[in-house]
């Protein structure tokens, strides 16, 4: 754990020498979700492969940046890409950014993703809030010693999404007129999609989306004691008893087409903050 430590400390110092400020937020983008950090006043680009020790991006829709810069006029840290079990990556790769930004002073937390929907209710192109999550990917980032300058041994996670964030942006959805669903999203490793069999199973087990991001990002960062809210676009329903494929390129378009009413939905809560 102290090279760990070590690790994460060479990558804050690296960033902290060329950013002129510690921002208190930051946001993960999601697949087809990277546009967004084009809506901030950008300060500062760092390609993630320039940061010591920072895993880099190897899927289609995940630009591998580091941003500072402001949103709403908050100083806020985006991180434009992410990291997956499937690609090779352990959990601890994963969360290697979330305990960097927290190094930094981020005490905030704001993750999206693309998923798939479970609950037949949902429809392509809606925003789901996540209110809980189920871990099925069979990894978790705190496995090995535990160092308590980052967290407990055993973190609560009866909260890991956090209730006064979702009642924040419940309220601004609503008084926006913004639809937003609120749901569990399960974990998976992937990189195969789900099969109709596997579909009614995780629909048994009570969650709402399914995706192959986010849990292992979230214990990370529950972990360090951030605060986190969470949405997913619904990128496709999957209905078991008429079951269709899902390409890629259908997935980052639908995420693409959510993701300004995604962008409208975050500016008005970071204006709440």
């Amino acid at each position: 754990m102290f090279e760990a430590y070590k690790k994460v400390e060479e990558a804050k110092a690296f960033i902290s020498k060329k950013i002129p400020y510690l921002p208190e937020i930051a946001i993960i983008l999601g697949t087809g979700l990277g546009e967004v950090a084009e809506a901030m006043e950008r300060e500062i680009i760092i390609p993630y492969e320039r940061i010591p020790h920072f895993p880099v991006s190897t899927v289609e829709g995940h630009q591998g940046k580091f941003i500072v810069g402001r949103f709403e006029e908050r100083p806020v840290i985006a991180l434009q890409g992410r990291f997956h079990l499937y690609e090779g990556y352990s959990s601890k790769d994963i969360a290697f950014p979330i305990r960097v930004i927290k190094s930094l002073g981020v005490n905030l937390l704001i993750i999206s993703n693309a998923a798939g929907g479970l609950n037949p209710l949902f429809e392509p192109g809606d925003i789901m809030l996540i209110v809980d999550h189920i871990n099925f990917t069979g990894e978790n980032p705190l496995i090995g010693p535990n160092l308590e300058t980052w967290g407990p041994r055993f973190p609560d996670m009866t909260e890991p999404y956090s209730k006064r964030l979702r009642a924040i942006a419940k309220t601004v959805a609503r008084e926006n007129r913004i639809p937003l669903k609120e749901g569990v999203y399960i974990g998976v490793t992937g990189p195969s999609m789900e099969t109709a069999a596997e579909t009614r199973m995780f629909r048994l087990l009570g969650a709402d989306a399914i995706g192959m991001s986010t849990v292992v990002e979230v214990i990370a960062a529950v972990h360090l004691g951030m605060e986190v809210l969470g949405f997913s676009i619904i990128t496709n329903v999957n209905r078991p008893d008429c079951y269709e494929p899902v390409p890629l390129e259908k997935v980052i378009a639908r995420a693409s087409s959510t993701a300004p009413t995604l962008l409208r939905l975050v500016s008005m809560i970071l204006r709440r903050l």
